[in-house]
């Protein structure tokens, strides 16, 4: 089945989709079944459980924060920033929460009960939430998991993803798809926009595809008017304006010899403010959030089609990755905990070059094989974010996984679509590389950089 475009990019707060987007989400979903079902003024005690990644490394990913604030009702694509820091401030003091917004229940950050060494069975990411009465009576409890991205199921939901849909224009495989696109003499955007159209006119999704262009230029905008220091014990500088205004001295005209600078501006831009827990589109991930607006960046700027009809190739580009992304999330997984980070940077790098091969003029087998390349040279890739924190290596990997998908696009239009090495089987590779991988390089903080760095001794 086909995961539509619209949630695989979605609007949400940094810095983790899997760490903090999630779990307010499954937050705010078990405070609208306690509402359903009539509970919520029966209501004395929450309890709240995290385990494995969760657990792990939710205090550098602003989980138990993000619990809180969907526990009071709030969504992550909807609050804003400046009311998520007062209400935070505000719980913080307190030490109690407004359940659902109108219930006081007393409950902090670190009252919530982290079990770093159980991993659940269904996901690295789990969490349980528990309703009860003052006398202790049981109301209500479930579990969640976060498998990334910000898609979160329950136990006794069946199936990967609740969002996953299937009409005459969906596909499982990457083969799948280039049979559509070939039978009906289409383009990869032009089969992922008939997919759409089973539930929205093209003017709706146009509109919302602009919408989340949008966003993420104004992620971009913010990212490059910040300075100051990254939240966290690592005090990271930021460096994003700086560069910005060195940048714009040196090619105020443009010139395509600063094109690699640019990219990699963007896309630092973009994840020092998911590091600060800015506005952000997961896309697919927020620890991956900056590669598909850099590569964006690149085919605005540098490309034929960016230049004269820049909305048409902000659609069609978006369009592109999210078909390679869904197959994804359908095929693997998008989840550091879950597969490390070959399935965060590296599925967004690969849908990527899908997306510029497309407005490269790309056929659907360049676009494919372009794909293909870009993941390919990315299995294997862990996650050992240093002190738990999306900052070190993330930020930097997302500018090096930028330039790596623009790089495969260029591969994949220099040939004529054939190649050996299929992206069904890179897919299945990444999958199976992932299952292999040692928990320590999962989103654990217990393996690689973040064991081997000091974080009283790093550098900014």
């Amino acid at each position: 089945m086909t995961i539509s475009v619209f949630d695989l990019f979605s609007v949400g707060i940094g810095p983790s989709s899997s760490h903090t987007v999630g779990p307010m989400r499954a937050a705010a979903r078990f405070v609208a079944d306690l509402e359903s079902a009539g509970l919520l003024d029966d209501v004395d005690v929450v309890r709240v459980d995290l385990y494995g990644s969760l657990a792990a490394t939710g205090a550098g990913h602003g989980t138990m924060p993000a619990i809180l604030l969907g526990l009071q009702g709030y969504q992550p694509d909807t609050i804003e920033p400046d009311v998520m820091e007062r209400q935070l401030d505000a719980m913080r003091a307190g030490r109690t929460i407004l359940l659902g917004g109108v219930k006081p229940i007393p409950l902090a950050e670190d009252e919530i009960a982290l079990h770093a060494e159980t991993v659940l069975a269904r996901h690295p990411n789990g969490m349980t939430i528990t309703a009860l009465a003052d006398d202790g009576q049981h109301l209500q409890s479930e579990t969640y998991f976060s498998i990334g991205g910000g898609f979160v199921v329950t136990e006794s939901e069946p199936g990967q993803n609740r969002s996953a849909s299937r009409n005459p224009w969906s596909f499982g495989s990457a083969a799948d798809l280039l049979v559509l696109a070939d039978r009906h003499g289409l383009r990869i955007s032009e089969v992922m926009l008939n997919h759409e159209l089973a539930t929205a006119s093209v003017q709706q999704v146009h509109g919302r595809l602009l919408h989340i262009r949008d966003v993420m230029l104004a992620c971009q905008r913010r990212g490059i008017g910040r300075d100051g220091y990254l939240p966290g014990q690592l005090q990271v500088r930021r460096r994003a304006r700086d560069w910005y205004e060195r940048l714009n001295a040196e090619d105020p005209d443009r010139d395509p010899a600063f094109a690699e600078d640019w990219v990699n501006l963007v896309a630092l831009a973009v994840n020092e403010e998911n590091a600060s827990g800015g506005r952000i589109v997961t896309a697919p991930t927020n620890g991956a959030a900056g590669i598909i607006p850099a590569v964006m960046h690149y085919a605005l700027h540098y490309t034929r089609a960016g230049r004269d009809d820049p909305d048409r190739t902000c659609i069609d580009y978006l369009l592109t990755a999210g078909a390679i992304g869904s197959l994804y999330k359908e095929r693997a997984s998008i989840s550091g905990a879950e597969v490390g980070c070959q399935g965060e940077v590296g599925s967004a790098a690969s849908m990527a070059a899908a997306g510029l091969a497309e407005i490269l003029g790309g056929t659907a087998q360049q676009v494919e094989n372009a794909a293909e390349i870009a993941m390919e040279h990315s299995l294997g890739l862990t996650c050992d974010p240093i002190g738990g924190l999306v900052q070190i290596p993330c930020i930097e990997r997302n500018a090096i996984s930028a330039g790596k998908a623009i790089n495969a696009a260029r591969m994949a239009l220099r040939g004529d679509g054939t190649h050996r090495v299929t992206l069904d089987q890179v897919i299945e590779t990444m999958r199976c590389t992932g299952l292999d991988m040692s928990a320590k390089y999962k989103e654990t903080s217990t393996g690689g950089l973040a064991i081997n760095v000091s974080v009283n001794l790093v550098e900014c």
